[in-house]
């Protein structure tokens, strides 16, 4: 018997058993699938999360109270004791970088803006140095960004994202307009480039108001601000940069020498390090949860196999009969259990992708179809066909001829 016979007899033999074969093919197609969406999820999140972080720029680094991605419960607890990084601080580390390009600060919360009678709630509100729009490549579709006057003078104006528009002031020009964050009355005077969803949340509800105002209004005792420098375009590493910031931000704040930092700094390869560590933790816990599928998936191809021996051994027996050795019958059964997992896994991989593509139309989270997850999904459920269809098998060549034909008569 060639290959080509035996996957020939072993898809007739599931073809006409469908709802045998297709209620066997369910667990495989739960577990792959299950592994295909998990890995299309995570990889466009990390694909999401590497191009916003590399936008900043390799030259970028971030100096803030305490990591934004915290693993260590012990050194948590520890960064909540420290003090804030306050506007000296920032002062500090923007007289004392010498290569640094740009030096910004920015301190955010959430709010409610009001135009009129509309109003719209959980508003991300940023108080930011003019330097922080450079940093962050912040373009407007019109009007101006916020300027040093603006931050000196403590001039209560605002940049609003599209959302703002479209809310509060569609169909009129918002230049000039005024909306009230919070209860504050601001002048809007530019307005944001439209920047979409992600997540399922806009990225264009949000204003962009004078950090020394955002100090003012909000208070600044339990306010930290988070520092961001970026390093001179003229080949200068980034690590000189990152140096001067910390002997001045130490200074400035009176760290024991030889003592730890009491604020942290971090660039865009610590925090991808650190988002890498916990996406890689969530696959693989998923993962393991899918192989239990898979296995139980398993289980099932290896008990309907047996089924399968037991009502077809009148039928072994005649093949026997006619000449077929024990090598034949063996790889009959064999190619009919990998064929029923690697159907399964081919519908699974169909299911994982659809449930994907479905969930980032709904809700807008990025993914990302992997063609190296596409081939792992059927050589596992291939693997799953061997493993769980070598004993069926095995059972079936051992037959007896003679007590084969016997059965059933």
């Amino acid at each position: 018997m060639n290959i080509a016979e035996a996957i020939r007899i072993a898809l007739q033999s599931l073809w006409a058993n469908k709802l045998r074969s297709v209620l066997t093919l369910l667990g495989v197609v739960i577990g792959v699938a299950a592994v295909i969406a998990v890995v299309t999820f995570v990889s466009g999140i990390n694909d999401y999360v590497a191009q916003k972080v590399f936008n900043l720029g390799a030259d970028v680094f971030i100096i803030s109270k305490m990591s934004p991605v915290e693993t260590n419960v012990e050194h948590f607890l520890a960064s909540e004791k420290r003090k804030n990084l306050i506007m000296e601080d920032y002062e500090a580390v923007h007289e004392a970088c010498r290569h640094c390009e740009q030096v910004g600060a920015i301190l955010s919360g959430s709010g409610k803006v009001k135009s009129g009678e509309q109003s719209i709630s959980d508003t991300t509100i940023q108080g930011i140095t003019p330097s922080m729009a450079v940093i962050l490549n912040t373009d407007l579709a019109s009007g101006r960004m916020l300027n040093e006057t603006d931050l000196n003078s403590r001039t209560a104006v605002a940049v609003v994202g599209t959302d703002i528009v479209d809310h509060l002031m569609a169909g009129s020009d918002p230049l000039g307009r005024e909306i009230r964050v919070d209860g504050w009355t601001y002048q809007v005077i530019g307005v944001g480039k439209k920047k979409g969803t992600t997540l399922g949340q806009s990225a264009d509800n949000y204003v962009m108001i004078p950090i020394t105002v955002y100090l003012k209004q909000y208070g600044a005792h339990n306010s930290s601000i988070r520092i961001w420098g970026k390093a001179q375009a003229t080949g200068v590493p980034l690590n000189e940069a990152m140096d001067e910031a910390r002997v001045a931000l130490r200074s400035d704040r009176h760290d024991r020498p030889g003592g730890d930092d009491s604020f942290e700094i971090e660039t865009n390869a610590s925090l991808l390090g650190i988002w890498s560590g916990l996406s890689n933790t969530f696959f693989m816990a998923t993962i393991g949860i899918a192989g239990v599928s898979l296995v139980v998936g398993g289980i099932v191809i290896m008990n309907i196999m047996l089924v399968s021996v037991t009502e077809r051994t009148r039928e072994i027996g005649i093949r026997k009969a006619l000449g077929a050795r024990r090598e034949d019958v063996l790889l009959q059964f064999l190619i009919e259990s990998v064929t029923l997992a690697v159907t399964g896994g081919a519908l699974g991989v169909l299911l994982g992708v659809v449930i994907a593509l479905c969930v980032t139309l709904l809700i807008g989270m990025p993914s990302a179809i992997k063609l190296w997850a596409v081939m792992a999904g059927l050589f596992v459920s291939a693997s799953v066909g061997v493993f769980f269809g070598v004993y069926p098998a095995q059972k079936a060549a051992k037959l007896d001829p003679i007590v084969a034909l016997r059965f059933e008569t």
